[in-house]
């Protein structure tokens, strides 16, 4: 019997935690960092905000109890919004014990800091004196669909492969299926780069350009997020598997995807403000993540003109049409430069 503890009730967290509860070895644990939360999930046996219309089996367990929550578990998965990671982590450090692995499936990068998931988590279990595997899960993966069973590949990151082939070996099932890889980095920044450029496509679909703009961004997205990825020390090959070029295309095309709908709406001509009041407490990872990347950018000297603009739309309201005439009319350059 494995003990799995899942950190986070949103859409993602709660489609974790139905898959891994659908393993007849496995005790499963959702966590919700409200109490009143937690006791709505418990009653209603599913989550009616952010993933309706699946019941939970009668063996997961849901807590907002911290302790209760993490005292047993041999596997900790988080699914925390990354503006919320580092204080929750720092919330839950004392509770975190030696033995465990910790499964980083948040798709983001720290506003700030620049750091990446894993980055965060292993500095606050630092500071609580807390040493224990950190690794990270990605991949083109949609909640919905998982949680529906629908078949689906991601990759799983740690620096030691024997705790890689661990996580493959527990979460791995006939409908979700793990691939190993031991380039945290890579798989990270794959996993959330690929959010910035869904926006763009989002904003390409609202303008109405067609597929040929569609398929450009997306090839010189992969590019760009390559460029930041090796640059930060991840590797090139990463970035053609699930965690990037998957990635990317799923969250680029799919009409599932929150990032490429904040980008639709935005190219219609709505406005941030309003397009965030829609997603009624829904995350569109993106949004921050373009910040954070176009930070990291500058601390490596990496040049990134498609996250850029849209960090022009987001931040200071430039027109999507202008956008696209900028990136057009940039001077030629080889493809491979």
């Amino acid at each position: 019997m494995s003990r799995i503890t899942v950190l986070g009730s949103g859409a993602w967290g709660t489609a974790i935690a139905l898959s891994l509860a659908a393993k007849p070895d496995h005790q499963v644990t959702l966590w919700s960092h409200r109490t009143a939360t937690a006791e709505a999930l418990r009653l209603s046996r599913e989550n009616h905000h952010f993933l309706p219309g699946f019941r939970f089996p009668d063996s997961l367990q849901i807590t907002g109890d911290d302790a209760s929550a993490l005292a047993r578990a041999e596997i900790v998965v988080s699914v925390i919004p990354s503006q919320f990671l580092r204080s929750t982590i720092t919330r839950l450090a004392p509770h975190i014990h030696s033995g465990q692995i910790f499964v980083s499936a948040t798709k983001g990068i720290e506003d700030h800091t620049f750091l990446r998931m894993t980055e965060v988590i292993q500095s606050c279990l630092g500071e609580a004196g807390n040493s224990i595997p950190v690794g990270a899960l990605s991949g083109p993966s949609f909640a919905q669909e998982v949680a529906a069973g629908m078949p689906t590949a991601v990759t799983i990151a740690f620096s030691e492969s024997a705790v890689a082939a661990t996580i493959q070996r527990e979460f791995s099932s006939d409908t979700l299926r793990l691939y190993t890889n031991d380039d945290v980095i890579g798989v990270e920044l794959g996993g959330a780069l690929k959010n910035v450029i869904a926006i763009a496509a989002g904003v390409l679909a609202g303008l109405g350009l067609g597929s040929n703009s569609a398929a450009g961004l997306i090839t010189r997205g992969i590019a760009e997020i390559t460029r930041l990825s090796i640059a930060a020390g991840g590797h090139r090959e990463t970035l053609a598997g699930l965690s990037g070029v998957g990635d990317l295309v799923l969250t680029c095309t799919g009409s599932l995807s929150r990032n490429r709908t904040v980008g639709f709406e935005l190219g219609q001509g709505r406005s941030l403000s309003e397009i965030l009041a829609g997603l009624d407490g829904k995350v569109a990872e993106g949004i921050r993540t373009t910040r954070a990347a176009l930070g990291l950018a500058h601390k490596l000297g990496v040049e990134m003109p498609i996250t850029e603009q849209m960090g022009f739309i987001l931040d200071h309201g430039k027109a999507p049409k202008a956008v696209v005439r900028e990136l057009m009319m940039r001077p030629g350059r080889h493809e491979e430069d």
